[in-house]
C-alpha cells in the first residue's frame, strides 16, 4: 500500500496502473532504502548547502557559473513564482520546454520543492509532439523559453487553456518568470512528500505513434542516482560532467543534473551540443566525464584532427548500441574505454551497464545492482546461456504508464519487457540484437514509424507510404520511406526534397526520413496486413 500522499491534486496517483500491473520491485542494496517522505531535492541538492558545501560549483554554462547556494536559491524564488502567483498545489503538473542551460536545471528543482510533477519536453518538439503531451497530462502550468515558445502557444490553442510563463535562459534575462523571480525572497520550505508520490511523468512514444506518459517517484530519482549514478559514473566533488542528451531525457536528466549534483560534481550545460561544441567543451571548461550517444562519439572522432583531451577520464554511452568500432576507435584516439548502457525511458535509466575492468568489448554490460535480467523465449521462460530472445528486468525502478493499456504489454508477470532482442553469456553479459517492435532507434532518438507515415500521408502525391529502419554506420540506424506515388505525381529528388521538409515541418525534425525509395506497391499480407519485415529486409540489403 501506498504511502500518504503528499499531493493535494492525485490526477498522477490516480493514474497509476492497477496494483495487479505494476511491476515487482525490490531494494536490495543499503543505499536503496529510503524512508517514507522523502523530497528528492532534499538529497540531490539541499544538502550540500546544509553540510557546508554551498559554493561549490554546480552549473556551468557558457556565460555563467552558479554555485550549489545559487542554484537553490533560483529555485526557491522560482517554487515560490508558482505557488505564490498562480497557485500551484502539490501534485499539479507543470510543463518544462527549454535547450539545457541553468534556468532549466533551477526550474526542475523548483517544480519538486512545491510538491508538482514535472512534465519535461525536448526543445525539437513540434506543435503536434506537444498536444498529446498536454492533454494526457492535464498540464496546469508551462515554464517556457523564450526562443520556444510559439508552438507551445499553438499546442495551447488545441488542448485547454494553462499559463505559459516565458523565461530568459540567460541569468539576468527579462523574461516574465525572470522578473517574477527578482520580488521574491530565496527561501522556500520544500514540500514533504511521499517517497511514493509522482516527481515527474517521462513522455515516450509508443510503436502507434501514441505516447506514452511514464510515472517516476521520488524514490525512482533517488534509486537511479544510487544504481547508474553510483556504480557506473562514480563521479566525485571536482569532477566536471558534459554531454548532449537533453534534460527531458531521462538518460540527460541523470547524465546532466542528478547524477553529478548528488555527487558534489559540477556539470556543463550547453544549449548546442554538436560534436564541435562538445570537443571544445570538455576543453573549455575541463570536463572530466562526458556523456553522449554512439552518434555523437563516431562524430567527435571525425572533428579530432589531432586534437587531445587531456581532462577526460570517463565516457559514458547510451540512446543505443555502442558499436565495437567506435569503441575501439574511440580508445585508440583517447586511450577512453567508453562505458556502454542500455536504458529505457519506462526504467528511468540504465539498469544494463558495466564499468572499468568489468568492460566486455562489444557487449552492454551486466545487470546493475540492484536489478536482475532475464532472457525470455516465447513461453515466457528463461532461455539458456547464448540464446537470444526477449529481454526482462526487474529492479527498484520500473514501468508504471500513465492510464494506458499498454502496461499489460510491458509489464509480465512483474517483470519490465523492455522490447529489446538481446542474448545473455554464462559471465551474465547481456548482448544486444536489435528491437522486437517498429520502434526506430536512431543517433539516440526513439521513432516511430506509424508517426512519420502519418506525416506524410497527408500530401497528395503520397498515395500509401511505409517506413522502417535501415541500417546506418554512422546513426545506426535511420528513418527510410518507401512510397508509392499517386498518379500525376512524378517520383524523384524534388519529390523527396518536398516531402522530407513536410515531415521536419508537422514533426519533430530529427524523426524525418533520411532515405526515400519510391515504389510500385507495399507488400502486404492476403488480409492487406504490411508487411514491414518484408520492407526491413529490404532496406537491409540496399543499405550493405
Amino acid at each position: 500500500m501506498l504511502p500518504p500522499t503528499a499531493h493535494v491534486d492525485t490526477f498522477a496517483r490516480d493514474n497509476l496502473p492497477a496494483a495487479g500491473d505494476l511491476p515487482q520491485t525490490f531494494f536490495p542494496l543499503p543505499s536503496l532504502q529510503f524512508p517514507d517522505r522523502v523530497n528528492c531535492v532534499t538529497r540531490i541538492l539541499e544538502r550540500h548547502i546544509a553540510e557546508g558545501r554551498g559554493q561549490a560549483t554546480a552549473i556551468i554554462a557558457p556565460g555563467a557559473t552558479w554555485t550549489y547556494a545559487d542554484l537553490n536559491a533560483h529555485a526557491n524564488r522560482i517554487a515560490r513564482v508558482l505557488v505564490e502567483d498562480f497557485g500551484i498545489v502539490p501534485g499539479n503538473r507543470v510543463l518544462l520546454r527549454s535547450p539545457n542551460n541553468p534556468m532549466l536545471a533551477a526550474c526542475w528543482f523548483a517544480v519538486l520543492k512545491a510538491g508538482a510533477v514535472v512534465v519535461a519536453t525536448m526543445p525539437l518538439l513540434r506543435t503536434r509532439d506537444l498536444v498529446p503531451i498536454i492533454s494526457k497530462a492535464r498540464i496546469n502550468l508551462a515554464f517556457c523559453d523564450t526562443r520556444l515558445v510559439r508552438e507551445l502557444e499553438q499546442a495551447r490553442a488545441e488542448t485547454s487553456p494553462f499559463p505559459i510563463v516565458q523565461f530568459d535562459g540567460a541569468e539576468a534575462g527579462d523574461g516574465d518568470l525572470n522578473l517574477r523571480m527578482g520580488a521574491k525572497p530565496d527561501s522556500f520550505s520544500t514540500v514533504d512528500t511521499a517517497r511514493d508520490d509522482v516527481a515527474l511523468i517521462a513522455f515516450t512514444s509508443g510503436t502507434t505513434g501514441v505516447p506514452k506518459g511514464t510515472l517516476h517517484y521520488h524514490a525512482d530519482v533517488l534509486a537511479m542516482n544510487a544504481t547508474v549514478g553510483a556504480c557506473i559514473f562514480k563521479l566525485q566533488p571536482g569532477d566536471v560532467m558534459i554531454g548532449s542528451p537533453p534534460l527531458a531525457f531521462t538518460f540527460g536528466l541523470g547524465s546532466l543534473l542528478t547524477f553529478p549534483l548528488s555527487a558534489g560534481a559540477s556539470t556543463v550545460l550547453l544549449e548546442s551540443a554538436s560534436a564541435p561544441d562538445l570537443l571544445q567543451g570538455i576543453n573549455r571548461f575541463h570536463a572530466t566525464a562526458c556523456a553522449t550517444a554512439p552518434t555523437a562519439y563516431r562524430a567527435m572522432l571525425r572533428q579530432m584532427d589531432g586534437l587531445t583531451l587531456p581532462s577526460l577520464r570517463r565516457c559514458i554511452s547510451a540512446g543505443e548500441h555502442l558499436p565495437l568500432e567506435t569503441f575501439e576507435h574511440w580508445r585508440e584516439q583517447t586511450g577512453i574505454n567508453i562505458i556502454n548502457g542500455l536504458g529505457t525511458t519506462e526504467m528511468l535509466h540504465m539498469f544494463v551497464g558495466a564499468e572499468g575492468a568489468d568492460i566486455r568489448p562489444g557487449s552492454t554490460g551486466k545487470a546493475l545492482p540492484g536489478y536482475e535480467i532475464r532472457i525470455l523465449g516465447p513461453d515466457d521462460a528463461p532461455l539458456p546461456a547464448g540464446k537470444p530472445g526477449r529481454l526482462a528486468v526487474r529492479g527498484p525502478t520500473g514501468c508504471k504508464y500513465m492510464a494506458d493499456p499498454r502496461q499489460r504489454d510491458y509489464v509480465v508477470k512483474g517483470w519490465n519487457l523492455t522490447g529489446d532482442i538481446c542474448s545473455m553469456d554464462a559471465d551474465g553479459y547481456v548482448w544486444y540484437e536489435s528491437r522486437s517492435d517498429d520502434m526506430i532507434v536512431s543517433a539516440g532518438y526513439n521513432i516511430s514509424g506509424p508517426e512519420v507515415e502519418q506525416a506524410l500521408l497527408p500530401h497528395p502525391a503520397v498515395l500509401e507510404c511505409a517506413v522502417v529502419a535501415a541500417p546506418d554506420r554512422e546513426r545506426g540506424h535511420v528513418v527510410k520511406a518507401f512510397i508509392v506515388p499517386a498518379p500525376g505525381y512524378t517520383a524523384g529528388p524534388d519529390l523527396t526534397r518536398t516531402l522530407q521538409e513536410l515531415v521536419k515541418g508537422s514533426i519533430a525534425p530529427y524523426k524525418y526520413p533520411r532515405l526515400i525509395e519510391y515504389v510500385d506497391a507495399l507488400p502486404k499480407t492476403y488480409t492487406g496486413k504490411l508487411q514491414r519485415n518484408v520492407l526491413r529486409a529490404r532496406a537491409a540489403e540496399s543499405r550493405q
